[in-house]
This record gives C-alpha cells, structure tokens and sequence, in this order.
C-alpha cells in the first residue's frame, strides 16, 4: 500500500468520524435526526424545461413556489449567504439562501451540514445576475445525514472497479450513469409494449429446473432442502415456454434471468436478462422479418432514431438486416475459404488447420465449420446481421432444414461483432428431438459439461403434437450495451458480478 493510499484512508476516517460526532449532537439537539414528514412536488429536470424560456422578469411575475429534496453537491458560503447544488433524481439546480430568507439560527445549523447530506427545501423560482436558474429558500430541513465523504470528481470516479462495486456512489455522482439506466427502463418498457401489441402473452416459467435444457451452457447447481432434490438454476426458458405452445398459447413470451456457469468479462455475466418469445404457425423468417421491426421500434423509442452512435459507428436500424448463412460469411470474410470445400469434414478441418484452429477428432462437420467462423466472421459483424444455415450438429432444438439436412433454419443475430439474438424454427418432431438429446447425452458422457440432458417430459410434450413454430431469445444487456453506447455489459447491470476484493 503506497504512502498516498494510507493518507487518503486516514483522511477519510478522520472526515467519517466528523460527521458522526455532528450527527450525536443533532440527536442530542432534536427528538428526530432523520425526519420523514417532508414531501417534494417538484424535480429539477421539470423546473429547469417548465422555465426555461422565462427570463428574470417573467419569473418574478409568476411567482413559481416549490418543495425539492436531494442531496448537498457542492455549496459556497459567503458571509450571512451561499450557494448550493442540489440533486435529485433528475439533475441538479442551484439554490439560494441567506439569512434574511431562513434566520440566523436556521442559516447557522445549515453551515455545519455537508456535501452529500440530503435535504428539503421550499422556495421561490428565480434567475441570478448571470441568468442561472436559482430557487431562493425560505425554508430548508436535513432529512438524512450523509456520514460518508463523496468522491471528488477528479479521484473517486476514475476508478472503474470503484463505480462497479459501490453502484450507489457512481448512481450519486455520474449522471451518466443514471442515464443509462434509464434507457435499460425504456427498453425493457418498449420491448414489453411491443410484445403486447402484437397480440404475445406474457408468461412467467420456473427458474429452478430439475432437468437444464434449452440452451448449451454449464449451469449452477443447487439442492432443494424439502424435496431432498438437485435443482438447477434455469439456462433458457425455451423448454418451459414450448410446452406452453403444446398447450395452445399460441404466442407467449417471457423477460427474465438466466443463469450460466461461464466466465465474466465486457460481454459475459453468470445471471443477464433476456426476452425470449414463442410464435406458432411462424417460421425463421418470419422470426427475422419480426426482429427487424423490434428494432427499429427501439431505436426509435431510446435513441429517437434507426440511426444508432455506437462505439465510433452508426448502426443503421432503417432497413432489414444483412442475411448471410454460415458458409457464404465465411467467404466473405475471409475470401481464401474458397480454396476449400466448405461441404465436407475433410475440406473445412483442412481450413481450420491452415489458420491453426484446433479442434477435437470427435467433431464433426458442424462443430469445425463453427470454430472457423468464430475465428473468422464474428468480430466483423458489425451493422446488424443475420447469419442463417446453422449445421444441425451445434442446433439440437431446430428444425433441420427440408431441404439439407445437415443445416437447421436457424440464425443468429449479430450487432457489433457479437451475438444479440438465437432464434429458429423449431424442431416439433418428437422422434427427431429424442434422437437429437440422446446424442447430446453422449457428448456429456464423453466430457462435455455443456450439452444438454434428457428430458423425458419434454419429450412426452412433443407427443402430444407442437405446432409449426418459431421462437427467439435476445439478450437484454446486451441490447443496452449498444442503445446506451456502452464498451462493457458491466456499464449496463446495476451490480454486476465481480470476484470478491483482495484485503
């Protein structure tokens, strides 16, 4: 620990202590220290846009009389005055206040409270000298005693690891950041409206599984005391939602958590939010056609245009998006797969190892051809895209193709070089699906910790007859990422998961 570390810590124990010797007075002082009879009806963002084409004199003759509350930004003191920045959950505004306005004695008891107390305020709405908006109290009130120090803006927030732990702290001090959390609402709003619109039922599935399924992924583990069971936490809701088809719900969709047992980085985190949604008597491309409108719809709703600012691009949302299969990205992002054929093992483990990709001698077609286009096509998938033909080896829960079937009519929806969206047409054939898990099974004999088990009960589902149906799951951080224009899915999750601080 480095000598300016310790003297910061001591700084800030010392200014800890202050304050709560400044609390014991005000319970001393007063038979409540945290009062709770004040009530605001009015936020900063609304003052500030209700005002903002009233000069000084138009405000004088409105006389516009307010309740506000929030916290102690900053405040300057000048003999019997002093400025405050207050802040509330929308922005800032400027108070006014001196002795004359609240007393001697209430002026007095305010000079000892502190940046990041909070309090309630009513006033008068007016504008200083310089044309700032500033509400002259009249009467002012400390609701909570803040006893820790902020940050200041030069040290406190520049430490990303800090903002991610101490959510709270970031929340009081970045307005960006409540920004963006906002829009993660909005989204979450419009996705839901636009569901409902087009006639989807909400649903909600379980999240302990005894069986995991829907998705190849390890999950969490964990026993159910009473019943004496291992339950599972869930990996995709897809299982739980199809049997609802089955049952005659014909268009369902859920948004919710799911849990996988995988690494944490910018793009991963074990539990994320997806809206994931049934279509029967749809297809894949219908699923595509429908992903398009959604969002355009959300990029008009959260950005207010298709055009999208995203990590120094501009995602267009105006019209549908590139289509593609596996096979024709691949050429097209790397033009030398020509010289291979792509429609064999033999020709796409030929390419996979001229470009040092390594694979297992049990992997088939399917498995290499994916390997190769991780390596080749993802990262370059930056303006929205869809990339279809997915081998049936790696898709165990769509429909093969009618055509090839060695290829699923599945997509994946891709937006700045990662995947947004898994969506397919999905596999109704009870037999098929059977043979499909019991290969899974296999694989997980073999070593494979996430392929997916048997359920029998799905199975019995499909015997009672699925519908043609198609069906999607978009990740929902993910989607923030790019609508906030965030770098890391961390800068999107209020408390994302993080390994636990070294002392």
């Amino acid at each position: 620990m480095s000598q300016d570390i310790k003297t910061e810590e001591v700084n800030e124990s010392h200014l800890i202590t202050e304050r709560r010797d400044k609390l014991a007075n005000i319970r001393k002082a007063k038979n409540v220290a945290f009062p709770n009879q004040f009530r605001k009806d009015t936020h900063a963002k609304d003052l500030l846009k209700r005002t903002e084409n009233m000069d000084k004199e138009a405000l004088a003759a409105e006389d516009i009389h307010v309740k506000m509350a929030g916290r102690i930004m900053s405040k300057r003191l000048f003999g019997k005055g002093g400025f405050v920045v207050l802040r509330d959950q929308t922005g800032d505004v400027q108070l006014f206040l001196n002795t004359g306005l609240i007393g001697a004695e209430k002026f007095e008891e305010f000079t000892h409270w502190d940046i990041g107390d909070i309090i309630g305020v009513s006033g008068v709405v007016s504008r200083s000298d310089k044309g700032e908006l500033t509400v002259r109290v009249s009467e002012i009130d400390l609701l909570t005693k803040s006893l820790r120090p902020l940050p200041d803006k030069f040290h406190g927030l520049t430490d990303i690891e800090a903002r991610y732990r101490q959510r709270y702290v970031d929340l009081i001090m970045n307005m960006e950041a409540r920004e963006v959390f906002r829009k993660r609402t909005k989204i979450m709003r419009t996705i839901r409206n636009f569901f409902d619109d087009k006639g989807f039922e909400e649903v909600e599935t379980p999240m302990m599984h005894s069986i995991p399924g829907g998705a190849n992924a390890k999950p969490f583990i964990t026993h159910h005391n009473a019943l004496d069971m291992e339950f599972y936490l869930r990996i995709a809701p897809e299982l739980y939602l199809k049997r609802l088809v089955v049952g005659g719900m014909e268009k369902v969709y859920e948004v919710n958590r799911n849990f996988r047992n995988e690494g944490v980085s910018t793009r991963h985190n074990p539990e994320f939010t997806m809206v994931e949604w049934y279509w029967a008597y749809a297809d894949y491309k219908d699923m595509m056609d429908f992903t398009d409108e959604l969002m355009a719809t959300l990029a008009k709703e959260v950005v207010g245009s298709t055009s999208v600012p995203y990590q120094g691009l501009t995602l267009d949302f105006s019209k549908p998006a590139v289509r593609m299969t596996v096979q024709e990205s691949i050429i097209h992002h790397y033009p030398e797969a020509k010289n291979f054929d792509l429609d064999t093992r033999e020709g796409v483990a030929a390419l996979a190892d001229s470009i040092h990709i390594k694979y297992k001698d049990s992997d088939g077609w399917g498995k290499i051809l994916m390997e190769v286009f991780d390596e080749k096509v993802e990262e370059n998938l930056m303006q929205p895209t869809f990339i279809t033909a997915y081998p049936s080896e790696v898709s165990p829960l769509a429909r093969k193709n009618d055509e090839n079937p060695m290829i699923t009519d599945r997509f994946e929806y891709f937006i700045g070089g990662r995947e947004v969206g898994n969506g397919y047409s999905e596999l109704n054939d009870a037999e098929d699906q059977y043979q499909r898990f019991m290969a899974q099974v296999a694989e997980k004999d073999s070593g494979d910790d996430e392929a997916m088990h048997l359920d029998k009960d799905f199975i019995t589902a499909l015997e009672y007859g699925l519908p043609p149906t198609a069906g999607e799951g978009i990740g929902i951080d993910r989607l923030v990422m790019i609508f906030a224009d965030a770098a890391s899915i961390r800068d999107v999750l209020l408390f994302p998961h993080m390994r636990n601080k070294a002392e």
